[in-house]
């Protein structure tokens, strides 16, 4: 099972963490999957912004991050 998913909508990468299970707390899979996506993100020059969040299970976390 994947604990993190992305979504690309025109030039945005949203980054999510679904664990809710463990209040969207990162182990070492997870952390391996943020890092994936973000290499992801860094290398598709079609996109400016990438949102990370988790908002399942009652905690919500979010941050932007972009290339300019």
């Amino acid at each position: 099972m994947n604990e993190v998913y992305v979504e690309h909508k025109q030039r945005i990468c949203t980054i999510i963490i679904n664990r809710p299970d463990v209040r969207n707390a990162v182990d070492r899979k997870t952390a391996d999957q943020l890092a994936d996506a973000f290499r992801d993100f860094d290398r598709n020059v079609d996109q400016d912004v990438a949102v990370r969040w988790g908002g399942w299970g009652g905690i919500f976390v979010q941050e932007l991050i972009s290339r300019h």
